[in-house]
């Protein structure tokens, strides 16, 4: 993926340097949960230097949001936390509506409040995380999203997303929106504002056109790190909303989370027999990766996990029971401040904070 989009591999380096900065680590890091990026180097050196930096990502919410989704969102924290940073948080809801021909505006648009309470859960501080929910805050988009669509052909859009001449305007035009929200923070604070883009490297190709258009309009070229994509609990493929069994929902009920997990695919053996005797492959194990990904925080526990699979000493089913309880927990424990937020969305809006930009209007002659 990384040749594909022409992204840089995260060195090193570049992860020290973010962990000096940060005043911590983040097994994400270590582990290269994130592993590619463009001008994060950039990003941080106009962050030393005191310019004003934030963070952007976002959601299409066209249902409830299960691990895979929050997995950047829970690094994104992490960034905000560290670097004191404010969060701009993008629910597409008209881009779901515009893709799925059976999903309604006003469907769409409650998903993106119910995924609010997601936001809420993991811990994003509301005084620091701004959401823009596309079909009522087009005001703060708009002033925006002219200037950046005059930048952009109908050949730029067919040759980056493979759009058709059937493609319904709608999702033609989107990209322009998306694309608009990176500039937003300089437009709000009428200063020019570094952005930093935590986000699956499937969404690359929004940014590649904003960074080539970025300059001409005035803006800092958007920076991101990309995250690898929460493996499914099926024997391939990325954890997925169209396939809900592969999936761990934050709204599951505890017991059907642990469930799904002991039913999980592995990189085992067919019996305990010749798994004691030839040992698993943690390298190809859904759940292995959630371990690795999200539910262990120490790297001797997990190395120690890894070669007891390797050598046959730890058996599948013991593995899954463990992971079981552990999500059993977490969905519990989410789903509490869940609900404790629900009365307190408004307090994650970003129209109840700022003003929309406006154009620079010329007097009436």
């Amino acid at each position: 993926m990384v040749k594909i989009f022409g992204a840089k591999p995260l060195t090193e380096n570049e992860v020290r340097n973010l962990e000096r900065i940060a005043g911590d680590s983040n097994i994400m890091l270590r582990r290269r949960v994130f592993y590619s990026h463009r001008d994060l180097d950039v990003y941080l050196d106009m962050y030393e230097k005191g310019f004003r930096c934030s963070l952007y990502t976002g959601r299409g919410p066209s249902g409830s949001t299960h691990l895979g989704h929050i997995l950047p969102w829970i690094f994104t924290k992490w960034l905000q936390d560290r670097l004191g940073l404010e969060l701009f948080f993008q629910m597409t809801d008209d881009e779901k509506f515009w893709h799925d021909e059976r999903l309604d505006i006003s469907e769409s648009n409650r998903y993106a409040y119910e995924n609010i309470l997601d936001l809420a859960a993991i811990g994003l501080d509301h005084r620091k995380t701004h959401v823009i929910v596309d079909s009522e805050d087009i005001a703060f988009l708009y002033p925006i999203a002219v200037k950046v669509a005059k930048k952009i052909t109908f050949s730029t859009q067919k040759a980056t997303f493979g759009f058709t001449d059937s493609t319904n305007i709608g999702l033609i035009f989107y990209p322009v929106l998306q694309i608009s929200t990176s500039f937003l923070p300089s437009e709000l604070y009428k200063e020019e504002t570094y952005v930093l883009i935590p986000a699956g490297i499937d969404q690359d190709p929004y940014w590649r056109i904003a960074r080539d258009i970025a300059t001409s309009l005035g803006y800092p070229k958007p920076s991101q790190i990309h995250n690898k994509l929460l493996p499914g609990l099926g024997p391939e493929g990325k954890m997925s909303s169209s396939k809900p069994e592969t999936a761990i929902y934050t709204t599951d009920p505890p017991e059907v989370g642990a469930q799904k997990i002991m039913r999980a695919f592995t990189g085992g053996q067919p019996t305990v027999e010749l798994q004691k005797k030839l040992g698993g492959n943690p390298d190809r194990c859904s759940v292995y990766k959630m371990y690795e990904m999200l539910f262990e925080d120490d790297d001797t526990k997990l190395l120690d996990r890894y070669w007891k699979c390797k050598t046959g000493a730890l058996i599948c089913g013991d593995c899954k029971a463990d992971l079981a309880s552990r999500v059993r927990r977490f969905l519990v424990d989410f789903q509490k401040r869940r609900e404790a937020a629900r009365d307190n969305i408004e307090l994650y809006l970003l129209r109840t904070k700022f003003e929309p930009p406006k154009h620079n209007m010329r007097k009436p002659l």
